[in-house]
């Protein structure tokens, strides 16, 4: 997540989550904070480790279906979205967001399933970074986009044996995860709380019900691979909304989004540690240039907004 994804969550959390950001927030809360937003990106990356685990059985898509669902179950009676009075112009952001949701974790996991976990999480990084810089337009942020450029070569390294599909996947999870961003502002702009994103969440887990059905008619799942993917569910989407939330309430949105770009690193050690998805030096730094690209343009936003 970066700046703008992290605006997102302020726009979209409860007001009495805004009036404890930085502002009355004291140094011991920040620091609760930040451990909180790191904790928010080991949970997302191990979450999304734990839901590799399961393709043997269930593939990229039962990972998927049984993440949607859970996140329905879960957000459902927390926050109670109401569809009656919905307009055409909230409406829409609403089905664009529910679209985005299953392109964008979709492609990721099976991105993931082909290229590996650090691999695949730091490509689509690109996507918020991208909105963060066009955004911006300032001459060294586009020296940090350059930077992320290299750092994507260096990263996939093209060539006879690359594995382009998988490049390619992460890259259409990139696009999704910005588009993500642009929605989920728009709706945080014309519903209140977590309505825009309760709502789209209902009707993404009914859109991927059918497809559940099917699929796991033909799939036969083993118990052990549905824990996987609800805890999949749990951990890369309920425990990371809760935490960036709470952390919200302490810590300023570019500051939180500053060390969030951390999880490209959380991504490597979770493929490393659970998934046995050993990185080359080259791999290595590569994810280090996009990291360091993204924490550039974060704390250039924390300066900014000082000024």
């Amino acid at each position: 997540m970066n700046t703008l994804d992290a605006e997102v969550r302020t726009q979209n959390a409860p007001a009495d989550n805004q009036q404890l950001s930085a502002a009355t927030a004291t140094p011991r809360q920040r620091g609760a904070g930040v451990a909180m937003a790191l904790t928010s990106a080991a949970s997302n990356q191990a979450g999304a480790a734990l839901g590799a685990m399961a393709f043997p059985a269930i593939g990229p898509v039962g990972v998927v279906a049984v993440r949607q669902l859970v996140t329905a179950v879960v957000l459902t009676p927390i926050v109670r979205p109401r569809f009656r009075g919905l307009r055409k112009d909230q409406w829409l952001p609403i089905l664009g967001l529910v679209a985005v949701f299953g392109v964008m974790n979709l492609s990721l996991y099976a991105a993931i399933d082909r290229i590996g976990l650090g691999l695949a999480v730091t490509l689509e990084f690109l996507g918020p970074l991208t909105v963060a810089i066009a955004s911006s337009r300032r001459v060294p942020d586009i020296a940090c986009a350059v930077m992320a450029g290299v750092g994507v070569v260096v990263l996939t390294a093209p060539g006879p044996t690359t594995d382009m599909v998988g490049i390619l996947l992460a890259l259409l999870s990139a696009t999704a995860w910005g588009c993500y961003i642009l929605l989920n502002r728009t709706i945080g702009q014309r519903l209140p709380g977590l309505q825009g994103t309760a709502v789209a969440s209902v009707v993404s887990a009914a859109a991927w019900t059918p497809i559940a059905a099917v699929w796991f008619a033909l799939h036969t799942p083993t118990a052990a691979a549905m824990l996987l993917a609800v805890a999949c569910g749990v951990m890369s989407s309920i425990v990371p909304y809760v935490a960036d939330l709470l952390a919200l309430r302490r810590v300023p949105a570019r500051m939180f989004s500053t060390f969030t770009s951390i999880n490209p690193v959380w991504a490597a050690l979770a493929g490393w540690v659970l998934l046995h998805q050993t990185l080359h030096l080259n791999e290595w730094i590569g994810i280090g240039l996009i990291v360091v690209s993204n924490t550039a343009v974060t704390a250039r936003g924390v300066t900014s907004s000082r000024t």
